[in-house]
């Protein structure tokens, strides 16, 4: 197949892999820990912003990884 056939070709939807779950969410939670730790503890305005910057980072780092 050349380089042309391939531009005619169907399109094709690429499949993330469950390594890119795991991975997103262990960012996450790490995102969120390391955000309780700077904070000095489990302050209520430290897990709000802990819990977005997790979610955050978690979602950016599955659909990325393709």
């Amino acid at each position: 197949m050349t380089s042309f056939d391939k531009l005619n070709a169907p399109p094709t939807r690429l499949k993330r892999s469950r390594a890119s779950l795991f991975g997103g969410i262990a960012c996450g939670v790490a995102v969120f820990v390391l955000c309780l730790l700077l904070a000095g503890g489990p302050v209520p305005l430290a897990v709000t912003i802990g819990l977005a910057l997790g979610v955050a980072i978690a979602l950016w780092v599955r659909l990325a990884d393709l």
